[in-house]
């Protein structure tokens, strides 16, 4: 398997290597233990606060705005990112970012992706009518998220043609078993200035082998047991097998070297989640990571 040679992680100037996924606000963990771990992660250096219209149907996004309510006179400028999801219609997508916008409030949408792609993009108006949004709401970014190189490179073609500002972020399942920001779509960003950041470093418990005897009760894999298709694959396994295989033979943990080796993938920012301080002081610790001939045996692959 060819892949990008591994190199010491490059920082987006505006994201940084690591951000703060807030997927678990108002699901996993409340208001209380939200507040803790977006404190903590401010307090060390992260500035990327990641959350969606779904998340919690739409808890996650009033617990990260209650917080920019109460740390607002910290001088803390966090970049706050959310995500809608389809249809795109025009109708629709300005409901739904007020809707956003309101739950936000007072923190204002940096960063606003389409969560998913949806056929319904490529309507008359509605590139159009996302771009009047991003406009009116002083929103800085436009981002795509769990789009393939095809339909970003169509979204980006039919943005330009129209004079319209175009996706300036793609966000991608990214981790060592299931891969949506391959080595063709990195290089496609590099090339586009398109910013890649990935989720899911750890494979939402995959890559730890936590699964391994079927799936753990109330994970992630329970509670969104559309996870399991996606990992429950003979490449995944197999991926999951040299994860152990090399950390075995080195010493170092499988969460150590799979947060490693999704932050040494080029120029990807790494969304980090989870319930505590623990799930993201883990990450930061993977920032250095040096141990490079332990990366290279991973890619090792057949």
């Amino acid at each position: 398997m060819s892949s990008t040679p591994l190199s010491a992680p490059r920082s987006d100037p505006v994201f940084g290597p690591i951000g703060l996924g807030c997927v678990t606000f108002g699901r996993e963990i409340g208001e209380t233990e939200a507040f803790a771990l977006m404190d903590h992660a401010v307090s060390c250096g992260v500035r990327l606060l990641d959350t969606a219209a779904a998340y919690g149907d739409g808890a996650s996004e009033r617990i990260v705005g209650r917080w920019c309510a109460a740390r607002s006179s910290s001088g803390s400028r966090v970049i706050v990112a959310t995500k809608v999801l389809p249809p795109y219609t025009p109708a629709n997508l300005s409901a739904v970012v007020q809707a956003c916008r309101q739950r936000l409030e007072p923190a204002r949408i940096d960063l606003l992706y389409l969560h998913r792609w949806d056929e319904t993009l490529e309507a008359p108006g509605a590139l159009e009518t996302l771009e009047e949004i991003a406009s009116s709401a002083g929103i800085t970014w436009l981002g795509a998220s769990n789009f393939t190189l095809g339909q970003l490179d169509r979204a980006l073609q039919r943005q330009r043609a129209a004079g319209l500002r175009p996706f300036r972020v793609v966000q991608n399942n990214h981790n060592f078993a299931v891969r949506a920001l391959d080595d063709e779509l990195l290089a496609f960003c590099a090339a586009q200035g398109v910013a890649p950041v990935g989720y899911s470093p750890l494979g939402a418990g995959f890559l730890t082998g936590k699964h391994r005897a079927g799936v753990v009760p109330g994970s992630r894999f329970d509670v969104i047991p559309g996870h399991q298709r996606i990992y429950f694959t003979p490449e995944a396994r197999a991926r999951l097998a040299r994860l152990e295989d090399v950390a075995q033979r080195t010493g170092h943990s499988q969460v150590e070297l799979a947060l490693a080796w999704a932050l040494r993938r080029g120029a990807v920012t790494v969304l980090v989640g989870g319930r505590d301080r623990s799930h993201l002081d883990q990450a930061l610790a993977a920032v250095e990571f040096r141990d490079h001939a332990a990366l290279a045996a991973l890619d090792d692959v057949p």
